[in-house]
């Protein structure tokens, strides 16, 4: 029996990590739910050996129930019947199990049902389920919109539909349509109150809505008449009992082929409002955009480890020339580059997580008592923090995904190219993760500022101050010398004073910036454990390359060169 949980020790040493303590006393509030509910942690040995039981049912399953059914999903997909949904035969089972075994719900409180998680094992769970499956961690990882709901519904809206999600029923969050992509400000579907039936109705088209079918949507609509930006946008609840919406049609995607990616019409859907007017998409869309994005970064994490895998197990067993062809150089190279890049992937999406629960953690006890100073502080601190490592664990993640499952398929040479093997479908279904909820190019635009204001450059001094292990004092210096050529290299596009410039070259100092933080978050994580004195190796001379690179391409380069680069 696969377990895909203790078969990866590295889940369990980021569970560990040191800020935990903190992390879960202020979730449980100092463990006032004990008693109160079944399973309720009597203290933090108490709380984190439930999330290990729990991550450890999770692993179970996706090894047994989710890995296995991959290939048929992948070959079934879903149908539109009748304008349902009908998903394949083994996302049915999948679903089944995941229900079963109490696996909804995750992050939310006890009293609506939820198992009262922090963010950090809820992406843990997320991480192998992507490994099981990607497109299965788009049906399963969406109960995560419910956090929506909890932030900004009323408590009669959270006691209806959180505790339905935390039972097992789905969700999807509807926002792009035919015209309106990245470009969300151009959403047009129309939302109309009826003092008559006191409630909202809602009228248009959504497209490209991952699980569209779902039992309850969070859906983004134009609630004020003659309106064109985001400032005439509220956010909506639909109830999928209510009627209203059908599916058109599913797109027949490259991947994640479990996943249904549908085209909704609403006719006259009876929908409710989810928390103010006009704050649609200016705050509540940015709040959720924030979450899938994290999801995205843990779903790349888990595309790259079954790449990483899936190579490292053929590399073993595949013989030419008399030698299994992991001795060979070439591959071996292949090899340790793939892992290192799983590493970092995961070690910068778990310090963003962290960022996260204490920042939500420290809100949420906000709106039950007021905040000390120090404690609105560290809600300021880590709220940055987690804006400004969000895109570089959704952007970078997922561009290493890619690369990973590139190199899984080369790894098998011919034999990648066929569907017999499973490297065909993690590189169909990695394609995505770039895209969706945010390009690469997208997530560059959210970070550059952290990059051009020097936020990024002190998160690394931060980093450098903390004492490493005698043995580590050779990447602790080349890290030193690798911030040296960051700052310097963004102070020489800041000197031009060109937002042209900037913008010609934000990816570049982005990706400086990510690949610096990433070594030196795997240093530190080499520094507690052997588990990654390779990987911390490796992705360290990794990035001293990439970094050299970009920051010879910025400064052989001038505000002349913008026009050199623009399409004519």
């Amino acid at each position: 029996m696969a377990n895909f949980f203790t078969d990866t020790p590295e889940l369990k040493y980021h569970l560990n990590h040191p800020l935990m303590k903190r992390i879960v006393e202020l979730r449980e509030r100092n463990f006032a739910d004990a008693g109160k509910f079944d399973y309720a942690p009597a203290d933090f040995e108490d709380a984190m050996d439930s999330y290990e039981k729990v991550l450890e049912v999770v692993g179970e399953i996706c090894g047994d129930v989710i890995a296995p059914n991959a290939e048929g999903v992948d070959h079934e997909g879903p149908q539109v019947i009748n304008n349902r949904v009908k998903y394949a035969s083994g996302t049915e089972a999948n679903l089944d199990a995941t229900r079963k075994a109490g696996l909804s719900g995750m992050s939310m409180p006890r009293r609506l049902g939820g198992l009262n998680f922090p963010t950090v094992p809820y992406l843990m769970a997320a991480d192998m389920v992507s490994r099981a499956d990607a497109g299965f961690e788009n049906l399963w990882g969406l109960q995560d919109c419910a956090e929506t709901i909890y932030e900004f519904a009323d408590e009669d809206q959270k006691q209806r539909y959180i505790t339905r999600i935390c039972q097992g029923e789905t969700m999807s969050m509807d926002l792009t349509e035919p015209d309106a992509g990245s470009d969300l400000q151009s959403v047009m579907l129309k939302a109309t109150y009826s003092e008559a039936d006191n409630c909202w109705y809602l009228n248009g088209v959504k497209r490209f809505i991952t699980n569209g079918d779902a039992d309850i949507h969070l859906v983004l609509a134009r609630s004020e008449e003659g309106t064109r930006d985001g400032r005439g946008l509220s956010m909506f609840i639909y109830d999928k009992r209510n009627g209203g919406v059908n599916v058109r049609r599913i797109e027949n995607k490259m991947g994640i082929k479990g996943s249904p990616t549908c085209e909704l019409v609403y006719k006259n859907a009876k929908a409710e409002l989810c928390g103010s007017r006009k704050l649609g998409l200016i705050k509540y869309v940015m709040s959720l955009m924030n979450g899938a994005r994290l999801g995205i970064a843990a779903q790349s994490v888990g595309i790259s480890q079954a790449a990483y895998f899936e190579a490292l197990s053929y590399a073993r067993d595949r013989e030419q020339f008399g030698h299994s062809i992991i001795d060979f150089s070439a591959i071996s190279e292949l090899l340790t580059t793939m892992k290192a890049k799983l590493d970092a992937n995961r070690t910068i999406l778990y310090e963003t997580a962290r960022f996260v629960d204490m920042y939500k953690t420290l809100e949420d006890i906000a709106k039950e008592r007021t905040l000390t100073k120090e404690e609105r502080d560290e809600c300021k601190r880590y709220s940055k923090m987690a804006d400004a490592f969000t895109p570089l664990a959704k952007g970078l993640g997922s561009e290493f995904a890619n690369q990973n499952a590139y190199d899984c398929i080369q790894v098998h040479g011919g034999s990648g190219f066929m569907k017999d093997y499973t490297c065909e479908r993690l590189y169909r279904d990695a394609r995505i993760t770039s895209i969706y909820e945010g390009t690469t190019q997208l997530q560059v635009v959210a970070a550059t500022r952290y990059a051009t204001t020097g936020f990024y450059l002190n998160m690394m001094k931060e980093y450098a101050a903390q004492e490493v292990k005698a043995e580590l004092k050779p990447m602790h210096d080349a890290l030193d010398r690798m911030v040296a050529e960051y700052e310097e290299t963004v102070a020489y596009v800041m000197s031009k004073e060109s937002p042209e410039f900037i913008e010609l070259h934000a990816r570049r100092m982005v990706e400086m910036a990510g690949y610096t933080i990433m070594a030196y978050l795997l240093m530190l994580d080499a520094n507690r454990s052997d588990l990654f004195s390779q990987s911390a190796k490796v992705f360290l001379k990794f990035a001293r390359t990439q970094n050299a690179q970009r920051a010879i391409f910025i400064k052989e380069t001038d505000t002349a060169d913008i026009n050199t680069f623009k399409t004519k």
